[in-house]
């Protein structure tokens, strides 16, 4: 079984036993959105030492846990999974997700730079992205950025320093 020597940060129980049939790997829980200071000084220490990635679902309060960590660990890895793969017979979880697609995940983590403008905003609105959601989509699986609407896109591509060429090579 595979090592992974980050703390992954999980939104419940059932993300745990997934990940642990899968690698042996540490894990901190949040509960949903109630983050305690107790596990975000866990996270806040994990990502001094032995660094943290990111792993919550692929929804909104995923999105608000994934902030609340990026303030704490500006460094921390984020691993997607699509939601497409996370749907289970009521919700949309990583306790749901195919063991394919968190493997993928995991391999493909990023990590989000502040102040980096690779991509200016008229280059992308040149790139018929916005209000195009299969287009949007397509970038959003190839940078691995996770689901995300226009606005955070843009944000994420200058995050990851992604430039206006690569996402046209994309899209070509």
């Amino acid at each position: 079984m595979r090592r992974i020597k980050e703390l992954i940060v999980v939104e419940g129980k059932h993300d745990v036993q997934k990940l642990h049939t899968l690698f042996d790997c540490d894990t901190v829980i949040t509960n949903g959105l109630s983050l305690d200071a107790g596990s975000m000084e866990l996270i806040r220490s994990a990502a001094d030492n032995q660094g943290i990635i990111v792993l919550t679902d692929p929804d909104h309060p995923g999105e608000v846990i994934r902030k609340a960590v990026m303030e704490i660990a500006p460094k921390a890895k984020h691993a997607f999974v699509n939601k497409k793969d996370a749907i289970g017979t009521r919700n949309v979880g990583i306790e749901y997700a195919t063991d394919e697609a968190i493997i993928e995940a995991l391999e493909n983590c990023v990590v989000f730079e502040d102040k980096i403008n690779s991509i200016t905003w008229s280059e992308y609105l040149s790139l018929d992205i916005s209000g195009n959601k299969e287009r949007r989509n397509m970038v959003c699986e190839s940078f691995h950025t996770g689901f995300c609407n226009n606005k955070t896109l843009f944000k994420r591509l200058n995050m990851l320093g992604i430039k206006y060429e690569d996402v046209k090579k994309v899209l070509d």
